[in-house]
């Protein structure tokens, strides 16, 4: 189902979607000014898929479509362990550098403005982050999914070492 980049085929399942950003943009044209929107959005299952998607309308909900429809298209899962990611991990786009820790149960999420976003509609709930670099949202998204992108899961590791789950957490 998912290929070489971890994304996955948009399905019918219940996406939720968030605004990240909107930004209006002035085109000056000799007949006079032009305005157009750009919206950022992420959906996510809750259940350790999300995506990205960026739209560009002369219409604010005609932008947000369009940034739902290219996140859809951009879907990537993740593993979710105990509410938590199951190791530290650091993300990076362009000047966006992310970095993703776990937490214990009851920390809650730590995490500021489009990090945030991602990280909630992708079903985390106790994680501590920190954006280094760049506070553009788009590449402090991208940086984020970068990070995400990059987790395995314990029985992956375990699978990859060649050893069971027990020693594993033992050793």
């Amino acid at each position: 189902m998912a290929n070489k980049d971890n994304r996955l085929k948009p399905t019918d399942t219940e996406l939720k979607e968030k605004l990240v950003n909107l930004n209006r943009v002035t085109k000056v044209n000799k007949g006079g000014r032009t305005f157009t929107f750009s919206a950022v959005v992420v959906v996510g299952d809750g259940n350790g898929r999300v995506g990205h998607g960026l739209g560009k309308a002369r219409d604010v909900s005609e932008s947000i479509a369009k940034a739902v429809d290219d996140a859809k298209k951009n879907l990537i899962e993740f593993p979710i362990y105990k509410g938590t990611i199951p190791h530290e991990q650091k993300g990076k786009y362009g000047a966006g550098k992310v970095l993703i820790k776990p937490a214990s149960d009851g920390t809650g999420l730590i995490a500021g403005g489009a990090m945030r976003a991602v990280l909630e509609i992708g079903g985390l709930h106790n994680v501590l982050a920190k954006s280094q670099g760049s506070s553009n949202p788009h590449n402090v998204i991208k940086a984020t999914i970068d990070a995400l992108k990059k987790l395995r899961s314990p029985e992956q590791v375990a699978r990859e070492r060649g050893i069971s789950l027990k020693t594993l957490f033992e050793g």
